[in-house]
């Protein structure tokens, strides 16, 4: 577990940080990725050579392994396989599958071109992280915003834009963040000249929020919807789930405003 947390160390590190760094965890999770598979495939040896060290040093048994495994405190119910097997298939290959399968489960491929078109479209540094090719990735991400026509429109704007921020405009000069250059964008009259990249930014900024946004839901959902309701209709799922997670603004409206309203819907027979 030390080596396995070790390697992905700077992964964890930089995804901690802003948005500038996109283009560098990227490339820190594909390292973290690869050094784990040579781990996998390599890495058995020598890692069984330290253990075996530490053993030695302090005093610890080893099992001989090529004994059969006898799995918990039992001596009698053999699992079939040795120790050997049992140490590198059973604990070392799953350790190092379950830390792949997380981070490819987290970030597949889609994830990883939403990441780099965000990161190339971060206007820090004149554009420093700038990559047509990645933006142009991100873009058809959003099939029902960019269509065939807006795409080759978008490929156009884009070599415009990239010559424009880069001319020296002290409006674009020192922008730290997406935020700022669509902020920018509007102040300079230019979010309609570059519509299509504007369009772009703002799904940029938009796509943090709806995914947080999706995990509060999915969250909320597991409290209510549970065993005792699990027969709940999505309508009414749904309404519970927006009380749930805007609970901060439902505290605010009080008990006799909320039967006003129910009272008010229709006329009914009992009053509340």
């Amino acid at each position: 577990m030390l080596k396995v947390l070790a390697m992905s160390n700077e992964l964890s590190m930089i995804l901690q940080k802003k948005d500038q760094d996109i283009v560098n965890a990227v490339e820190f999770l594909n390292i973290t990725k690869k050094r784990l598979q040579d781990m996998r495939e390599n890495g058995w040896e020598s890692l069984l050579d330290d253990v075996s060290s530490f053993c030695d040093v302090h005093d610890i048994l080893i099992p001989k392994l090529d004994e059969s495994y006898f799995p918990g405190k039992s001596k009698r119910k053999s699992s079939g396989v040795s120790y050997a097997h049992h140490l590198c298939v059973e604990v070392f290959f799953v350790v190092i599958d379950v830390q792949l399968q997380e981070l490819n489960d987290r970030f597949d491929v889609v994830s990883s071109d939403l990441l780099l078109g965000m990161g190339s479209l971060n206007p820090v540094n004149s554009l420093c992280n700038f990559d047509k090719g990645k933006i142009m990735t991100l873009a058809k991400c959003y099939p029902s915003e960019f269509d065939d026509g807006k795409i080759r429109d978008l490929s156009y704007q884009l070599d415009t834009f990239i010559i424009h921020m880069r001319s020296g405009n002290p409006k674009f000069s020192n922008l730290q963040g997406i935020r700022d250059l669509a902020k920018a964008l509007v102040e300079a009259n230019l979010a309609e000249t570059y519509s299509l990249v504007y369009l772009l930014v703002k799904l940029t900024l938009i796509l943090p929020v709806a995914t947080a946004t999706v995990e509060r839901a999915f969250s909320s959902m597991k409290h209510i919807k549970n065993e005792v309701r699990n027969s709940i209709g999505n309508q009414y799922l749904n309404d519970c789930l927006v009380c749930y997670i805007e609970r901060d603004v439902f505290r605010n409206v009080s008990n006799d405003v909320i039967i006003d309203r129910f009272q008010n819907m229709k006329t009914r027979l009992g009053q509340l």
